[in-house]
């Protein structure tokens, strides 16, 4: 984590440098606003991240003599076959195209998200597949 700390924190040391002078230079209130914001978010970030990384034990990314291996290991399970993430992405699309070509197909693409999520989360509930799962 320390890695990712340092690098919001001269992320923020940027904007804390840039953010008088563009105000001096261009006196625009709605950019002088986001670039302080975005100075403050930075540092809540970076701030965060380096206390955090005080308190845990060193990751493999923050050794300087850490093999490849050593961030080896499991990561999750991914299904190997799964057709939900194309209908999700589909569903989504129209549901974002119904933002632009009317409010009808918002909430039918809405809906077919709303399905889509659901029997991704659920796919491997049903069938022979949930009665093993609730034996375990």
């Amino acid at each position: 984590m320390k890695v990712e700390g340092y690098l919001f924190a001269g992320v923020a040391i940027f904007f804390a440098i840039v953010t008088p002078i563009y105000w001096y230079t261009s006196k625009d209130p709605t950019g002088t606003t986001a670039l302080t914001l975005s100075f403050g978010l930075s540092f809540l970030v970076g701030y965060y991240l380096l206390f955090t990384s005080r308190r845990i034990a060193p990751r493999p990314e923050d050794k300087q003599d850490a093999e490849i291996a050593d961030g080896a290991g499991a990561y999750g399970f991914y299904s190997p076959h799964s057709w939900w993430p194309l209908a999700l992405a589909g569903s989504a699309a129209v549901a974002t195209l119904g933002a632009v070509f009317g409010w009808w197909l918002f909430a039918l693409g809405g809906l077919m998200t709303l399905a889509s999520v659901v029997g991704f989360v659920f796919e491997y509930y049903h069938g022979q597949k949930a009665i093993q799962a609730h034996r375990h």
